[in-house]
């Protein structure tokens, strides 16, 4: 059952990283965008909490939920920024290397075993990337977004690990992400009213600039997304293997990279389409890697 569950993270995922992307190229107040992704999350979160009569048992249950919080809103900001400077096949592949990091960690933290089959995965995107990379000229003076992708990474890899961390405290499911979408809210929302005075409009820019109640409400339909993936997600690290969890919602990528070839017109070099069929066939030897 854990693989339908991460199945479905990964569906619910692709398609928030396909609206990020979308909302990336508008004129628009990117913190106000993220206040609502994860203002709809806390509020449903909390009436799911509220009916089914859940709580918060321990310190750490909530420790756990504000971390998550932290994690989520430094992830989902380098995502929409790398959407919004980088090429959205590129950046989706980068994001996706989530998996590598979840695996090697809880091997390090949980002693969860490294299988052959997992580190052949792991060469065969490493592989891959190398390909993106050169085919890309990606280099410290040139990196075409690529940082927030893998910042992205990094951070979704937090989020896994703390994840899994609230099933094996059994924590409450809807209260863990009420915390985490109530930390994300606070954070966007922070930085909003922060920097509303000071967000400057490029007069060279020919995109009509979105009111901000438009954008709020943009907002709330890309955070159904993200709470339905969260959801999904936890239930599959409750009964599945952390690595292979993640892995299979890292296949989220494939349906950023097929929306960014059929609907942004995005062309692939020789090299770049061999980068990232290595890139996804090591993701698919994780997902087999059990």
């Amino acid at each position: 059952m854990w693989i339908i569950y991460a199945l479905l993270a990964a569906l619910f995922f692709g398609i928030r990283g396909v609206m990020y992307q979308w909302t990336s190229q508008k004129n628009i107040n990117r913190n106000l965008m993220l206040f609502g992704v994860f203002f709809v999350g806390c509020v449903i979160s909390a009436v799911a909490m509220l009916v089914l009569e859940q709580q918060f048992y321990t310190w750490k249950d909530v420790t756990v939920g504000m971390l998550l919080g932290l994690g989520s809103f430094s992830a989902n900001a380098f995502l929409h920024k790398g959407f919004s400077v980088g090429k959205a096949s590129l950046i989706g592949v980068l994001s996706g290397l989530t998996p590598l990091f979840v695996v090697l960690l809880a091997f390090l933290i949980w002693k969860e075993t490294l299988t052959a089959l997992q580190l052949v995965g792991f060469v065969i995107i490493f592989v891959g990337l190398y390909i993106i990379r050169y085919s890309n000229d990606i280099s410290f003076k040139n990196l075409q977004g690529a940082q927030w992708g893998l910042l992205a990474a990094l951070f979704f890899s937090f989020n896994d690990l703390l994840s899994k961390q609230s099933t094996r405290l059994e924590a409450d499911l809807f209260a863990t992400l009420f915390l985490m979408f109530g930390v994300g809210s606070f954070l966007f929302a922070a930085s909003w009213l922060k920097n509303k005075n000071n967000y400057v409009i490029d007069e060279n820019d020919q995109r009509p600039r979105w009111s901000n109640g438009k954008t709020f409400s943009c907002g709330l339909l890309v955070g159904l997304t993200n709470v339905a993936g969260m959801i999904a997600i936890i239930s599959a690290f409750a009964i599945g293997t952390t690595g292979l969890v993640s892995a299979i919602s890292a296949m989220n990528i494939l349906i950023i990279i097929l929306y960014s070839r059929v609907f942004l017109k995005e062309s692939f070099s020789r090299q770049e389409i061999i980068g990232l069929t290595t890139a996804i066939v090591g993701i698919l030897v994780l997902r087999l890697s059990q």
